[in-house]
């Protein structure tokens, strides 16, 4: 049962990263680019996070920590830059 929700799970957290990929890629404006860099590192720590709820371990909580940290400042610090820019 366990294995059959990891395949499910990675299935899911797979697709989302190609469409975040692909937004990512096709733009059109820098803020969409953020966003999607942003739902990209989100999957990631979804991933990682998966990852230590299938094999039972906690060893990887501080790199969720780290990677939601640079997710936050990174989104705030883009979107500050973003605002100060002329339309």
């Amino acid at each position: 049962m366990i294995m059959l929700l990891a395949v499910v799970l990675t299935v899911l957290l797979s697709v989302t990263a190609l469409l975040v990929l692909i937004r990512l890629y096709r733009g059109p404006s820098l803020l969409d680019r953020v966003i999607a860099a942003d739902m990209l590192l989100a999957t990631m720590v979804g991933a990682v996070g998966a990852e230590a709820a299938v094999n039972r371990h906690a060893t990887t909580l501080p790199v969720l920590v780290v990677l939601s940290l640079l997710g936050f400042v990174g989104s705030v610090s883009l979107v500050r830059f973003a605002v100060r820019e002329p339309s």
